[in-house]
């Protein structure tokens, strides 16, 4: 079984942390040891020293890219946490609808993982307004560290067991059937762009602020400095009145943010 130095392990957890904010604590390491056995013993080297050194004198990032995709858990699902799909739909949207003049709707997916929290979103907005849609500019930013996750996302193609909890009408409307199960069709697909992004840049690159971000079940991988500064940077990235989706394991104390909290693991900036 391949094992790991109390150093080599520092040192992995210091890149990771650094360079993406994810915490690898001490008792993760029999995680990490696991993840990456097959991965390190396909290069064929002694050491994890050696397959490390490998990965940051890899010009082409695709070595970086292994190593973070197989450090990254993506385990989501369609309607997950399915009350704040209810409160967007049912209370922001229409909010919205009346306070964007412009009709520039501006949302933000982060850490969407394998596109099923976005899409979700699209079939929401694309039922809620209905033959008014084509005068909204209402397209979702999905982003994410992990390669992998976003080739599965713009494929949209997804098992039967993990569309069999959608509603009927959309798996009409939003799906057609593919050797594989069900795969987003074209339209919803052209509302979805998904883009390789890391939360860690220190300055958010975005011209427009936005009205809706969602980055849900990503900060509990944050320890709390690396959450906080990551908080401020969601705030200055929206709008007045923008709301905030955390996971309902996660929460964002009164001390942390101006943000004021609306329902759990919903904040709104104000």
């Amino acid at each position: 079984m391949f094992s790991m130095t109390d150093q080599e392990f520092r040192q992995l957890a210091y890149f990771m942390k650094s360079n993406y904010g994810i915490d690898l604590k001490d008792e993760k390491r029999a995680m990490v040891e696991g993840r990456l056995h097959n991965l390190v013993l396909r290069h064929g080297v002694d050491s994890f020293t050696d397959y490390f050194n490998h990965v940051l004198s890899d010009k082409t990032g695709e070595a970086v890219a292994a190593l973070v995709n197989k450090l990254t858990t993506n385990h989501t699902y369609f309607m997950r946490e399915a009350d704040h799909f209810y409160y967007f739909r049912d209370r922001v949207l229409p909010e919205l609808k009346r306070s964007v003049r412009n009709k520039d709707l501006r949302i933000w997916s982060a850490g969407c993982s394998t596109g099923e929290e976005p899409y979700t979103l699209a079939f929401l907005i694309d039922e809620f307004f209905g033959k008014e849609k084509a005068l909204w500019d209402t397209k979702i930013l999905a982003t994410d560290i992990s390669s992998r996750v976003l080739d599965y996302a713009v494929k949209g193609v997804y098992s039967s067991d993990s569309v069999k909890n959608l509603p009927d009408r959309w798996l009409r409307h939003y799906f057609r059937k593919h050797e594989s199960g069900y795969e987003i069709v074209d339209r919803i697909k052209r509302e979805v762009i998904f883009r390789k992004f890391n939360l860690m840049e220190r300055i958010f690159p975005f011209k427009k602020k936005f009205h809706i971000i969602f980055c849900r079940n990503v900060m509990i991988y944050f320890d709390k400095q690396t959450k906080a500064e990551l908080i401020k940077k969601f705030y200055d990235a929206m709008e007045y009145g923008a709301y905030l989706f955390i996971g309902h394991s996660e929460s964002i104390s009164r001390g942390e943010s101006p943000l004021k909290y609306v329902m759990p693991s919903v904040y709104r900036k104000e």
